[in-house]
């Protein structure tokens, strides 16, 4: 008998409707328009805030929509493979981990979030703010098997990262990020993602 081989399918990550599913600061984060939706624009936002999936995740493909209000200073992030500060830390609001980020000089690039503090990889300089429409809905794809990490922004390939770390973790959390700045939001919507094998 042939066996049947079941397919690696996208199943929605956020529902929508609501934050079921996702853990974060909700005087922050709220649902808006079938989007998430974090900061304002009536007021600075204090510090930089994540709302985090539930379950972690290793090996993935991931796909959403995001736009980012608030100018130039504007900035946010999808964090991967992340895991959250400890509570006795003095940042309990962090996340460690990769990030993939968005705003003005950062669009497309890979950043190490409250780890070694740079960018891993990402277009160059003069190409990032070409990548997106800004104020509008873009898309991100991003692709996660064993050490290498790929990003895309609306198609075009950004990213093609190999971890040489054996050190740091691949796997964790997937969260979205508003960074502490001037008055601002991020929206993101029809996040789904793609479970794929582990990596031998």
């Amino acid at each position: 008998m042939q066996s049947v081989v079941t397919p690696l399918i996208f199943i929605a990550l956020f529902n929508g409707h609501n934050l079921d599913g996702w853990q974060g600061n909700l005087d922050v984060f709220r649902v808006q328009q079938d989007a998430i939706v974090a900061g304002s624009m009536d007021k600075p936002v204090a510090r930089n805030e994540f709302l985090a999936a539930d379950k972690e995740y290793e090996n993935f493909e991931l796909r959403l929509k995001f736009k980012l209000l608030g100018g130039a200073k504007a900035n946010a992030g999808i964090q991967l493979r992340s895991r959250r500060m400890a509570k006795d830390s003095p940042q309990p609001h962090e996340m460690i981990g990769y990030q993939a980020d968005m705003g003005d000089g950062w669009w497309g690039c890979l950043y190490d979030e409250s780890r070694r503090r740079k960018v891993l990889a990402g277009p160059p300089e003069p190409d990032r703010n070409k990548l997106v429409k800004q104020g509008e809905w873009n898309d991100y794809r991003i692709l996660c098997e064993g050490p290498r990490i790929r990003l895309w922004v609306n198609g075009r390939q950004t990213v093609d990262y190999t971890e040489t770390d054996a050190s740091i973790p691949q796997k964790g959390l997937i969260a979205v990020q508003i960074h502490g700045g001037p008055a601002s939001e991020a929206w993101y919507k029809d996040v789904e993602i793609r479970v794929l094998p582990e990596t031998k």
